[in-house]
């Protein structure tokens, strides 16, 4: 994320003042947390005032919690709506992430997707390396779906889930599900799965018997999509993107 963070002629710039830049707390604050020994830099807890870091490659921590570098890039989050492709152009004509985009300048990426039918969370950014990492399968980043289902979704429904089930491309791992809501002609089940492969969450309930009537994602890793409306944009805040940060290992 882009700060207006002042570096002295050497590109470096104090702990402590780029701490306080980046509104972590007061300058004197900043302080004492080095003082204190709630500050590392590259793994190394920093207690010396004065200390001078790069602010676009130091790896900063304070009290556990990763500072994300200072970085041209933007990482952003998008409520998807139904109907849209997850893709910038479409030779169908479909409407596409891209209309949703026009004031957005950067080329962005969109990390992972989702099908067209499905709405809700879809994480944005102009970082190729973050994009790869965070759809890749073996960080196992986990994802939260909210489902409408036919017909009502029994106890022992959501044990078979949760002890796994078998597609014709594999077995799907279920982390954790729950029923939100049920009645005789439909259900509300929420399910948290890390893979993404196609179609996978409506396929999933379609082979226990609860064919999906709509889909949302509403976390991504520890992302909530919360009150954002369809079709708008927000940027992650930087405790959101040091998270996802240490998720992936960068």
């Amino acid at each position: 994320m882009t700060r207006d963070i002042a570096v002295d002629d050497d590109g470096l710039v104090r702990l402590q003042k780029l701490l306080a830049q980046s509104g972590v707390a007061s300058r004197r604050r900043c302080e004492e947390l080095m003082l204190e020994g709630e500050v590392e830099v590259d793994g190394e807890v920093v207690t010396r005032l004065g200390t001078k870091v790069d602010p676009r490659t130091a790896v900063i921590r304070v009290s556990g919690k990763r500072l994300p570098p200072v970085s041209d890039h933007v990482y952003l989050v998008l409520n998807k709506p139904r109907g849209v492709v997850s893709t910038m152009s479409d030779p169908q004509g479909r409407r596409t992430l891209s209309d949703l985009l026009t004031d957005r300048k950067e080329r962005l990426f969109h990390v992972g997707r989702l099908d067209t039918d499905t709405s809700g969370l879809l994480l944005l950014t102009n970082d190729g390396d973050f994009a790869h990492r965070m759809a890749h399968p073996s960080f196992e980043v986990e994802k939260t779906y909210v489902a409408e289902v036919t017909g009502r979704l029994a106890k022992g429904t959501v044990a078979d889930l949760l002890a796994g089930v078998t597609l014709d491309d594999g077995p799907v791992e279920v982390r954790r599900a729950r029923v939100i809501d049920t009645s005789a002609e439909r259900s509300i089940v929420e399910l948290v799965i890390h893979e993404g492969r196609n179609r996978i969450v409506r396929r999933l309930l379609d082979q226990v018997g609860h064919p999906v009537r709509q889909l949302s994602r509403t976390r991504f890793g520890p992302i909530e999509l919360g009150t954002l409306r369809g079709g708008t944009l927000r940027e992650l805040s930087d405790d959101e993107l040091g998270q996802l940060l240490e998720l992936v290992g960068l």
